[in-house]
């Protein structure tokens, strides 16, 4: 199967401009909501402390910092559901989980336990759709507008594309929608392959 995108080029975004369109359009996503699709297994987050810890190889102050920010994720949340829509996201996995992996999904965990909900779904179920190569790292909001998150070769975002064809945008939600349901429900796939891994043997970084 093609890539989602089909060749969609869309316009390129400086991280500056991205985050405001974002804001734009994110409040106004109606009842279609929000759809994100996260399939690469590394990343790179300079600037959030609790990635800060855990890349210094400090995981008990990284999961600290985590439950830190538990109530502003939780009243992020209930702004969402004011606004009348859910923020949804579907998370590829691949084992056995990278460090950053692990680390993620604690930060995912709380924000579906915030009204954020997340499924987690094996990348063999995704390979149907990977024959052009990796699912690119997308999100719908409504049928308006999708964004695609652009990374550099360690895994920092660096830029995003816009798109506003209707049609693709819908396209490629239900891509995530399928991936969403193909997978299981965050809660319950935590408790059996994160929960009893013992903390990343990451060397402390200064």
């Amino acid at each position: 199967m093609r890539s989602p995108l089909h060749g969609a080029v869309g316009e390129r975004m400086a991280l500056k401009d991205y985050y405001a369109d974002f804001e734009k359009y994110f409040w106004h996503c109606g009842d279609l909501g929000f759809w994100k699709l996260e399939r690469q297994q590394t990343f790179q987050e300079p600037g959030y402390d609790s990635w800060e810890a855990f890349w210094r190889g400090d995981w008990d102050e990284s999961l600290r910092l985590l439950e830190a920010g538990r109530a502003d994720m939780a009243e992020y949340h209930r702004k969402v559901e004011q606004n009348g829509f859910v923020a949804r996201r579907a998370r590829v996995v691949e084992e056995p989980l990278s460090d950053y992996m692990q680390w993620e999904l604690h930060a995912l965990r709380i924000r579906d336990q915030c009204g954020g909900p997340i499924h987690v779904t094996d990348a063999d179920r995704v390979a149907q759709y990977e024959q052009d190569g990796p699912l690119p790292e997308i999100s719908t909001l409504g049928d308006q507008v999708m964004y695609q998150a652009l990374y550099d070769e360690r895994g920092i975002l660096v830029a995003a594309r816009k798109f506003v064809d209707r049609e693709l945008v819908l396209r490629c939600r239900e891509l995530i929608v399928n991936v969403y349901n193909a997978g299981e429900p965050l809660a319950h796939w935590f408790d059996g392959h994160v929960a009893p891994l013992p903390p990343p043997q990451r060397q402390a970084r200064r």
